[in-house]
This record gives C-alpha cells, sequence and structure tokens, in this order.
C-alpha cells in the first residue's frame, strides 16, 4: 500500500478528478433524458446511462487501483469505455439516424469537448506507467526453482 500516495498524486489524481466530472455529467445527462423523453430515443439514452455506470467503475477502480482485482477493473472499464466511445462515434457518422439524439459517446464526445475520445487513452497510459507492486513484482520475480541450488549427486 505504499504506492497508494505515489499513485494518488500528480496525473493521477487530475485523472481520477476527471474520471469522477464525467461520471457526474454522464449520471446526470442519462438521468434527465431518461426521466423527461426515454421513448423518443432508448438506445441513445440507454447508452448514456451505460456510459455514467463505466465512468463511476473507471473511477472507483482507478482509485482503488493499487489493489490486484482492482486494477483489472479498471483496465476493463477504460477499455469498454474507449471501445463504446469508438463504436458509438463511428455509428453517429455512419447511422445517424439511429442517434438522432445524443448519447454521451455521440460523435467522439463532441458535447464534451472530446474528452470521451481522449480520456480512455490516458486512463490506458496511466494503468500501464502505475502497475500495482504485486503485479510488477509477479512478473519480475525469477521463478525460485531457478535459483535453487542444484542437488549434488553422490
Amino acid at each position: 500500500m505504499s504506492s497508494s500516495p505515489r499513485r494518488m498524486s500528480g496525473i493521477g489524481r487530475v485523472l481520477v478528478i476527471v474520471y469522477a466530472v464525467m461520471a457526474l455529467a454522464a449520471t446526470g445527462r442519462s438521468f434527465v433524458q431518461i426521466v423527461r423523453a426515454f421513448d423518443d430515443a432508448p438506445l441513445a439514452y440507454t447508452l448514456s446511462a451505460v456510459s455514467a455506470v463505466v465512468y463511476i467503475v473507471a473511477t472507483l477502480a482507478l482509485i482503488l487501483a493499487g489493489r490486484r482485482g482492482w486494477y483489472l477493473v479498471a483496465w476493463v472499464a477504460i477499455v469498454f469505455e474507449l471501445v463504446g466511445v469508438l463504436v458509438v462515434g463511428t455509428l453517429t457518422f455512419v447511422l445517424p439516424d439511429l442517434f438522432a439524439h445524443q448519447t454521451v459517446w455521440s460523435w467522439f464526445g463532441i458535447g464534451y469537448v472530446f474528452v470521451p475520445l481522449v480520456l480512455p487513452f490516458f486512463g490506458l497510459w496511466w494503468l500501464v506507467v502505475h502497475r500495482p507492486q504485486s503485479a510488477a513484482s509477479d512478473s519480475d520475480v525469477p521463478d525460485a526453482a531457478e535459483h535453487a541450488p542444484a542437488a549434488e549427486h553422490a
């Protein structure tokens, strides 16, 4: 746990704050969209709710990423986010009738100044650079059998 202060300072802290802001924004947007006019665009508004859940999970996972299980959850959430932004962003250009109403990820996040497009790349970079100690040490520790003294043959 000694890596926690290092992980949650500087860029790591900014990253978590941006994810938290996106979680709040996406949650608020999806709530309003679903309550006001879900029948107008159920696909788009459901995708906004999905993006809200992804941002909430990613925020929590980044905060707790010093623990191996949460590190994996962060990877899954951020990769899902990246795929979602790329797929939904592309579909809004290719099949605009599907997305007559905007989602958080429409047009690659244009409604959020393209933060949804850029954010997962920073999140993945941060995860690569800040692996938890247990994950780093698992691959760095040589097999004990390699360094065991050879048995003497009589």
